[in-house]
C-alpha cells in the first residue's frame, strides 16, 4: 500500500488552516469533502463555500511518519484539541483509467450517445460523442447535463447558433456541434473548462464550429439557442444578461435547478420567456422555452 490517507474532522472555520497545516507536513495532496451529505448551493461571487461538517483529508507516501505530522498538527493547533482522525491505506491505481472502466456508452434520446475513450460505439450511425475525463466536470452522469443533452437530441439544433453558458467539459457543445449547429460559444469562468471544451472539440472534430470565451472577453451576440446547466442562484443572478443573449423566436434551455427553485428561476425570466418545466429527473428540473420579447 503505497499511499497513506489522515482525515480529520473539521468545521468551516478550521479546515482551511488544518489544510495548510497538513501541507506543510508533507502531504502530497489535500482535499476537502462533505462530512455529512450536505448539499452547497449558489455560493455568492468570491465565496468559497464549506459544508458545516468538513473531513480534510491529506495524502501521503506509504513511510511518511504520521505521528510525527499528528504531533505537529497538535502543537499548531494549541489549546485547541487535535481533531479526530482517521489513518487509512490506499492503494495505488490509475483513478483515471479506474473511472473509465465505471464508465459506460450511454444513449440520449434517440440517437445521441456519449461514448467513453476508445470503446466502440454500440450504435456507429448515431450521433457519438468521444469523451475522456478532462479538466473540467462535465460526462452525461449527472441528471441536470442528462436532461440538456436529451432535449438537444428531440430538438437538434441544425444550421442554429448556439451558446453554451458555463460549459464545463463543453458536452453540450460538443452535442450541439455534433447535431448541426453551426456556430457554437462556449462560456465559461474556468480557463481549463475552456481547455478541456477545446480539446474536447479537436477530439470531435468540431473545433471549427466551437468557439471558447471567459465571460468578459465573449462580445455577447444573441444567439438562436442558449444553454445554461449551472445553478439556480446564479440563474437568477444572470437573468439580465442571459435575456439579451438570445435573439427574439429562439430557445432557451436552463438546468442545474432543484424542484424547489423552479419557479424563482421561471419568475426571474418569465417578462421576456415562455419558460416551462420540460423534464425532470430525481430533484433536478430543466426549464425550456421561447424568448417572446
Amino acid at each position: 500500500m503505497p499511499w497513506l490517507q489522515l482525515e480529520l474532522e473539521s468545521t468551516p472555520d478550521t479546515a482551511e488552516r488544518l489544510s495548510d497545516l497538513l501541507s506543510a507536513s508533507g502531504a502530497c495532496a489535500v482535499t476537502l469533502q462533505d462530512a455529512a451529505d450536505q448539499p452547497l448551493f449558489e455560493p455568492p461571487p468570491g465565496a468559497t463555500p464549506l459544508w458545516g461538517a468538513t473531513r480534510v483529508v491529506g495524502l501521503f507516501e506509504a513511510d511518511a511518519d504520521i505521528e510525527a505530522v499528528l504531533a505537529a498538527l497538535q502543537a499548531a493547533l494549541v489549546p485547541a484539541p487535535l481533531p479526530a482522525w482517521h489513518l487509512n491505506p490506499l492503494e495505488d491505481r490509475d483513478w483515471v483509467r479506474a473511472w473509465m472502466d465505471d464508465f459506460r456508452p450511454m444513449r440520449f434520446g434517440e440517437r445521441l450517445w456519449i461514448i467513453p475513450g476508445e470503446a466502440s460505439p454500440p450504435d456507429p450511425e448515431a450521433v457519438n460523442i468521444r469523451l475522456d475525463p478532462g479538466l473540467a466536470f462535465g460526462t452525461g452522469t449527472h441528471p441536470t447535463t442528462a436532461m440538456c443533452l436529451r432535449w438537444l437530441d428531440a430538438h437538434p439544433p441544425r444550421a442554429r447558433t448556439v451558446i453554451d453558458y458555463g460549459c464545463g467539459s463543453g458536452i453540450l457543445s460538443l452535442a450541439a456541434a455534433r447535431l448541426g449547429a453551426r456556430h457554437v460559444d462556449a462560456v465559461d469562468t474556468d480557463p481549463q473548462a475552456l481547455l478541456a471544451t477545446a480539446d474536447n472539440a479537436r477530439r470531435n472534430s468540431v473545433a471549427d464550429r466551437i468557439h471558447t470565451w471567459l465571460p468578459d472577453d465573449f462580445p455577447g451576440e444573441p444567439a438562436d439557442l442558449l444553454l445554461a446547466n449551472i445553478l439556480a442562484g446564479p440563474l437568477v443572478s444572470l437573468a439580465p444578461r442571459l435575456t439579451r443573449l438570445v435573439r427574439p423566436g429562439g430557445d432557451m434551455v436552463l438546468s442545474g435547478i432543484l424542484a424547489e427553485q423552479a419557479e424563482a428561476v421561471l419568475a426571474a425570466y418569465r417578462p421576456a420567456f415562455d419558460l416551462a418545466v420540460r423534464g425532470q429527473e430525481e430533484d433536478w428540473v430543466c426549464l425550456a422555452g421561447q424568448r417572446t420579447a
